[in-house]
């Protein structure tokens, strides 16, 4: 009888292994279960989902493989990894929001180049279509693990030498300060869920498909110019998202 309702759930959209899995990773994320806690039995976490041993086990393989769990013979499974808190503000750094929730924060450039603005990136940044922007693609990375991926482009014409600066510096802010740009605040953000392409899954170590955090946000000088018209993808389980007003 266990088998075919099993059978029935995952004749939905879903399969029932994919729900226990987010299920879990939700636990971990709101802080049910810490890093190095042990997660419940096999047997608990059956009888919670109504659903036989080997799916949930099928489960806790998709999050030892999302590096969140880790499993010893004989011991069981425990959480291995927790979400990063990262806050959403007038005054966005990853840097150091990284370092405020204790993690060690990294930048891998992917790729960097000068190039004409869409219309839509001139909208952004108040240029005309077609004026040089310096687009810049990047791997964000948490004590060595991929959280995210960031596709930034900043008005060339109105900061000269950006792209050099960005070769060169730790983060933006540090080549912002290169090109005389000391501060700047956050003028808007967007948030919006979307599904991990084939691209996106390879470089955050993910599965197609997998949820993402889509971040799309403006940031501006003191004077309210626009210098930085970006969007980052945040692996789903690995970020924990926060406005903070």
């Amino acid at each position: 009888m266990q088998d075919r309702r099993d059978s029935l759930r995952r004749s939905g959209r879903t399969p029932i292994w994919k729900a226990i899995a987010s299920a879990l990773r939700s636990d971990i994320a709101e802080g049910r279960y810490g890093t190095g806690d042990k997660l419940p039995t096999e047997a608990a976490l059956s009888e919670r989902f109504g659903v036989n041993r080997h799916t949930v086990r099928h489960a806790l393989s998709a999050l030892v493989e999302d590096g969140l769990v880790r499993t010893r013979r004989g011991a069981g499974a425990f959480v291995a990894a927790r979400p990063t808190d990262y806050p959403i503000s007038s005054r966005v750094r990853f840097h150091e929001n990284l370092l405020a929730a204790g993690r060690r924060p990294e930048k891998r450039i992917l790729h960097i180049e000068e190039r004409a603005a869409t219309a839509g990136e001139a909208q952004a940044l108040q240029v005309p279509e077609g004026d040089q922007i310096c687009a810049y693609f990047g791997l964000s990375l948490a004590d060595a693990q991929p959280i995210g991926l960031f596709e930034s482009v900043f008005p060339a014409t109105r900061l000269p030498g950006i792209q050099n600066a960005l070769l060169a510096e730790r983060g933006v802010t540090d080549a912002l300060r290169v090109v005389g740009v000391e501060d700047y605040t956050r003028a808007s953000t967007r948030l919006t869920a979307v599904l991990a392409d084939a691209t996106q899954a390879l470089h955050l170590q993910m599965r197609e498909g997998d949820p993402l955090l889509k971040s799309t946000g403006v940031n501006v000088d003191p004077q309210g110019r626009p210098i930085e018209f970006g969007r980052a993808f945040f692996a789903g389980d690995r970020v924990t998202l926060t406005l903070d007003l």
